[in-house]
């Protein structure tokens, strides 16, 4: 939805009411937070911390490499891990205290996963357990657990000590240097590093401690007190990426998608990438500073060796580096003499060390690596991958009524229809405001009965108001965030004074998601789904716009350990409980904007509140490639900009572009000039509905990606170096994108563009989408630009499932036929993927699905199941192929022969069906209706 009102209310809030216990007269608060002010005012960067604001940051910048002086003692296999003390040398004077040893354990798992855990020493008495985030590594990871046996001693780099090594995977090895203390993993031939952690001797843990007399460990930011009770508890390490030319990920920042440099020559003072979850208000793009939500997930790729990964399970505060060559020369320090590295450097306030290894070598098996750790993407229902449209607010049930026949009386298809908070009685959740939406069910059952599903919000500050029933449970039960003294926290948000739920607890999640359910959330209906805005959490009136680090939570945790993974939690309890409310038979639907590593189990995001410019268009595409490298791929940005009021030709690129997200929604700003797609002109809306028109027919196609992402962790929306991993001019290029391995796009993001240089890559040719133009791959290429279309590709050697009826709605084109689009390579060959299930159901992890495999080889098509063979037929559908297309293909043929059936169909030779102007001719094989999940081949004659 929206951050805080405008940037303007929240630095007047914080000045205004610096705590909870500000004494301001009520009415004056309840103004400043009720008023919907007219005008908007961009980021204050001023009210957010810089590294050098923030104490452990800035501790650990200012760290000199090789300062690190731990040692490795103690090495021994116990519970199937390698275990180490980790100790420094006795203190030089004996006012120093003495450092406690540190544990340390390294795991090995299948596929090439190495996890490396380093804590206090819970028997050498801290004065508490550090924090462990819960929750996010799925159970059935453990399993995979590789059992070490025993390690080999090994001298490495001229040290005077061993090193232990074991066995990873294939060959790959890990070793445990001793001294220096440092861990790294290696090709067994020739002996090259992968990845480190600690080759530049930048470790530092700072541990637990009580409190003295004469201790000062308070911080303070913008009138706010951190009472830090333990005192600094910060990690920092640098972690290096070998043979690799970029380094990708860490989202959520407005940045491109190869990581710059934030230290070293030629780096004018950069903040570092900063991984804390925010509301950041009109955020602005080419920055590093963090947003709304945290992965701490980084892979690094080049051509000599391919591509790693580095994963940190910290909830914490983040703070990265990437350092840039010749970063400090000065203290000794040098790059291999061959080969390329990126060293970077991690910290975080809290925590644990609690690190993953994926040694690749490929993208896809990176992806792969570590959504076996963090879990798959959920599989959505198909409904949720057509089109959105969103308002803050659609004011009532006849503004409803009147969205929803437009866009029949258009011809434009949408699936859903979005409430923002003014649907709800007083910003009371799970409520309706009953003189704008007397008949929510009635409103709900219209939309359904054209196929249509209901999207309405629920954020996780409740109303500290008595009458309201949430509130009064909640606090009968305990079930609020305390503050630092532990009673109740009381920040302020849309309903003004509020509490937060502790979504860490179990109970307290099982005890929300009952609150889906058609009982208790009176007027929804099996048709409504959820969005989980604010959850960072957003307080208008807290740090930084949100909760205090030392407010309490489930088990005495402080914010500041869980902070990024809290709206990751609340978006767990939400989607478990539409789960809920279908007795466990129907997938959920929720759009979270807060997210952690794990996310992507749950739900979708998207990139929150953009801006309607240019520059946003183009960040867009780099922040989703960036979500869906990290697991997270069912993700978009609001179309046409969530603030201000676009120009109608950006507008139109913004849908021809949002077509091919992953999440394609529009949204606006209650401040906004209506926008939807029918108010800019006959043509206007002819290029926009075009655009929709687009998405679905390629519906059967996104719907397959999106049960690959489902199984293999690779996303839907790709950056081109993933399809193409050893093309180095595909790895810095974040203006094109692919959509699985077949759709290579190129959006369009200056205004009255008349030309675009469009890369594509070598090694095949590759079709215009619309007219089936052939062009060679290899090479960049300066096309024309209409304003029909923006640039698009379909690659040689694959074949793309489509739906060419248009309905209402997805719901209304499940019985339609399909048509299949082949595009030829230079061997005359193609082949490709067609996924269905009943589009909304768990059954199909039960084997209640269709999943055919195309090949076009030697002059005719075949159609085979990828089901296991000794799987049951649980999922039937009557839907047959109408109509194929074959790109590339050479004229003459007039028939072709469909078998087992011994049937001809006919062969026409054409222009394609979304030509506009010149087009080149394909072959169609017209009518050959052979059931879709059935065995049969169609040889052209």
């Amino acid at each position: 939805m929206h951050g805080s009102p405008d940037c303007e209310l929240s630095s007047r809030s914080e000045a205004m009411a610096p705590n909870i216990n500000s004494t301001l007269p009520l009415l004056l608060l309840f103004l400043l937070f009720t008023l919907h002010l007219s005008s908007v005012s961009a980021w204050k960067k001023e009210e957010f911390r810089t590294c050098n604001q923030t104490p452990f940051c800035k501790r650990a910048r200012s760290r000199k490499p090789h300062s690190s002086s731990l040692f490795a003692t103690d090495v021994a296999i116990l519970n199937g891990a390698l275990t180490a003390n980790l100790r420094q040398p006795p203190p030089e004077s004996p006012d120093q205290d003495q450092i406690k040893p540190l544990l340390f354990t390294l795991s090995v798992y299948q596929n090439g996963v190495v996890r490396v855990k380093i804590d206090e020493d819970p028997s050498l008495g801290p004065p508490k357990k550090r924090f462990e985030v819960p929750d996010v590594i799925l159970p059935e990871f453990e399993s995979t657990k590789l059992w070490l046996q025993r390690f080999q001693t090994e001298t490495v780099d001229g040290d005077s000590g061993p090193s232990s090594v074991v066995h990873v995977a294939d060959g790959y090895e890990a070793v445990l240097r001793h001294n220096p203390f440092e861990v790294y993993v290696r090709e067994k031939q020739g002996k090259r590093r992968v990845l480190s952690l600690n080759s530049h001797g930048l470790f530092d843990f700072e541990q637990l401690r009580v409190k003295q007399e004469g201790d000062d460990w308070e911080e303070r930011f913008k009138g706010h007190t951190d009472v830090r009770p333990y005192g600094p508890q910060s990690i920092s390490f640098d972690v290096s990426f070998f043979d690799a030319d970029f380094v990708y990920g860490i989202p959520e920042h407005a940045s491109s998608f190869a990581l710059r440099p934030t230290r070293g020559p030629g780096v004018d003072d950069s903040e570092p990438y900063r991984l804390f979850n925010l509301d950041v208000f009109e955020f602005i793009h080419d920055s590093p500073f963090g947003l709304y939500g945290s992965i701490p997930f980084m892979l690094g790729h080049g051509k000599a060796r391919g591509t790693s990964g580095f994963f940190w399970l910290n909830a914490a505060e983040m703070q990265i580096d990437v350092l840039g060559s010749g970063w400090d020369a000065e203290s000794g320090i040098l790059l291999p003499e061959s080969g390329s590295r990126i060293d970077t450097l991690w910290m975080s306030e809290a925590g644990i060390v609690d690190t993953f290894f994926f040694i690749g070598p490929g993208p896809k098996d990176v992806v792969r690596q570590y959504t076996s750790v963090t879990g798959m993407p959920a599989m959505p229902q198909l409904f949720s991958t057509a089109y959105h449209q969103c308002r803050w607010n659609y004011r009532d049930e006849e503004d409803v009524e009147n969205i929803d026949s437009k866009f029949d009386e258009h011809d434009i298809p949408y699936d859903v229809l979005w409430l923002d908070i003014e649907h709800t009685d007083g910003k009371r959740y799970f409520t309706w405001d009953r003189v704008l939406f007397p008949n929510p069910e009635q409103m709900q059952n219209k939309l359904a009965a054209k196929g249509r599903h209901m999207v309405t919000i629920v954020d996780p500050h409740i109303k500290r108001d008595e009458s309201f029933h949430l509130h009064k449970e909640a606090t009968s039960k305990g079930y609020y965030v305390k503050d630092a003294t532990g009673k109740d926290y009381d920040g302020w948000c849309w309903p003004g004074s509020s509490s937060y739920l502790d979504m860490l607890n179990p109970e307290i999640r099982s005890w929300w998601s009952e609150k889906f359910s058609l009982k208790h959330y009176v007027g929804s209906t099996p048709w409504l789904y959820i969005w989980n805005d604010m959850n960072e959490p957003s307080v208008f009136n807290g740090p930084e716009v949100t909760m205090p680090r030392d407010a309490l939570h489930y088990g005495g945790v402080e914010h500041r350990e869980l902070h990024n993974a809290y709206g990751y939690y609340f978006h767990m309890a939400t989607s478990d409980g539409l789960v809920k409310r279908g007795d466990g038979k129907d997938r959920p639907f929720v759009l979270s904007r807060a997210f952690f590593s794990g996310s992507q189990r749950h739900g979708a995001v998207w990139t929150g509140d953009n801006t309607a410019d240019w520059d946003q268009l183009r960040v867009s595409v780099p922040m989703i490639l960036t979500l869906g490298l990290t697991g997270m791929t069912f993700s978009g940005a609001d179309v046409g900009g969530y603030f201000g009021n676009p120009e109608t030709e950006l507008l139109v690129r913004w849908y021809q572009l949002g077509a091919y997200y992953p999440f394609f929604r529009a949204h606006a700003h209650q401040d906004t000039k209506r926008r939807e797609p029918w108010l800019f002109g006959d043509r206007n809306t002819e290029l926009m509905r075009d655009a929709i028109h687009t998405r679905y027919a390629l519906l059967p196609y996104f719907y397959t990606l999106f049960r690959e992402a489902n199984t293999s962790g690779v996303p839907v929306m790709r950056p081109l170096w993933m399809e193409f991993p050893s093309d180095k001019a595909t790895f810095s290029n974040d203006e094109a994108f692919m959509v699985g391995n077949s759709l290579l796009v190129q959006g369009i993001y200056t205004e009255r563009a008349k030309y675009a240089s469009v890369y594509l890559p070598g090694g095949q040719s590759w079709y215009d989408l619309r007219t089936g133009i052939i062009y060679k791959g290899g090479t960049t290429h300066k096309l024309e630009v209409s304003e029909e279309t923006i640039p698009a590709f379909h690659r040689a050697g694959t074949i793309i499932p489509r739906k060419d009826r248009y309905r209402r709605s997805s719901t209304q084109m499940a019985n339609d036929p399909y048509t299949l689009v082949i595009a030829l390579n230079s061997s005359h060959a193609a082949e490709g993927e067609l996924y269905i299930d009943n589009g909304k159901s768990f059954e199909f992890k039960q084997g209640a699905y269709i999943h055919r495999h195309f090949v076009f080889s030697d002059g005719k098509v075949t159609s085979s199941s990828l089901v296991p063979k000794a799987s049951k037929t649980l999922f039937s559908s009557a839907c047959v192929i109408e109509r194929i297309i074959v790109l590339g293909h050479s004229s003459g043929p007039k028939k072709a022969l469909i078998e087992p059936s011994n049937r001809k169909a006919e062969i026409e030779v054409g222009p394609l069906w979304l030509q506009r102007g010149k087009s080149a001719p394909v072959l169609t094989i017209r009518r050959p209706n052979v059931p879709v999940a059935d065995d049969w081949t169609i040889k052209i004659l």
